[in-house]
């Protein structure tokens, strides 16, 4: 899976704080994504945010 930094995510799941957009601030065996609606900062595993992942908007477009 494509996923770059800045990029932003929309997961399947939504964050208790309702929002379901992340933005990809560390990529690697681990990703590190920020909640848009919230600012929270989680650190996951690769296989599993790219599990959850629904849609992939990159920074350049």
């Amino acid at each position: 899976m494509d996923v770059r930094l800045g990029d932003l995510l929309t997961m399947k799941k939504e964050h208790p704080c309702g929002s379901k957009q992340w933005l990809v601030l560390r990529t690697g065996m681990d990703f590190r994504l920020k909640c848009q609606g919230c600012g929270h900062e989680v650190l996951l595993p690769r296989s599993k945010a790219e599990k959850n992942i629904r849609e992939i908007q990159h920074s350049g477009e």
